[in-house]
């Protein structure tokens, strides 16, 4: 497994057992160099979601980023998502996704496929990584300068590695319905365009929520208002 993370309780409340367990992902870095940084603050905010809402909460980085081994690729955080539902579900049976930038995209394409996620929220998050595959040389220089790619000869194919079939977040949101999908964006960002956020709120109608942040640019993780949103919506789930 590539994935590394932490679970967090209510006081007093069992690892295992009955209850509701949400997966909060942080996406990509940013800034050059910045994968090793990625989700340090994750393990409050899950800290957070679960003293305030009483879920159980599990923070977790996918392969390439933080403390996760491995090098990223969508198919892979795609496979380690599924890994980390295989394991919630053990444990609890229901299982909810936030997931920031491409993780929230992966959590959409999921859930499109496994109906044991119940909702899913995504903060920042593409629409569509068709751009992924047009210039797969650029794209893989870009990714190993964020440093997310940490293996000099991966990947071995760009073109291959670049290729995401399958993985196409605006048509997986319409295969969501009637489940619960939470679309945050913030209005000033300059990473993934207001427009996509539009797109996956509108194709996960009627059961999607569209909440565009004035002022708030791609980093949503500190915005108070993103975290009160994701709050509101743990509150209104189903069991």
């Amino acid at each position: 497994m590539h994935v590394a993370g932490g679970l967090s309780l209510v006081p007093g409340a069992p690892a295992t057992g009955a209850g509701r367990t949400l997966l909060v992902c942080p996406g990509l870095p940013t800034e050059p160099g910045a994968a090793a940084r990625t989700g340090r603050t994750f393990p409050a905010l899950a800290d957070r979601l679960a003293t305030t809402s009483g879920w159980r909460t599990i923070a977790a980085c996918l392969r390439g980023v933080g403390p996760s081994d491995g090098d990223f690729s969508l198919a892979g955080w795609f496979d380690d998502l599924g890994t980390l539902v295989d394991l919630a579900a053990g444990a609890s049976g229901t299982v909810w996704i936030a997931g920031f930038g491409a993780a929230g995209s992966m959590g959409v394409c999921l859930a499109a496929r496994d109906e044991r996620v119940r909702g899913v929220a995504t903060l920042g998050s593409p629409a569509s990584f068709a751009g992924w595959a047009e210039r797969p040389a650029d794209t893989v220089t870009a990714a190993r300068r964020l440093g997310v790619l940490r293996d000099a000869a991966f990947p071995p194919d760009p073109v291959v590695w670049s290729a995401v079939p399958g993985l196409q977040p605006a048509q997986a949101a319409a295969g969501i319905p009637p489940r619960s999908l939470l679309v945050v964006h913030g209005v000033e960002d300059d990473v993934v365009p207001v427009a996509d956020a539009r797109a996956l709120a509108g194709a996960g109608r009627p059961a999607a929520e569209l909440r565009l942040l004035a002022g708030a640019g791609h980093r949503l993780r500190p915005d108070p208002r993103a975290v009160a949103l994701l709050l509101g919506w743990l509150e209104r789930q189903g069991p």
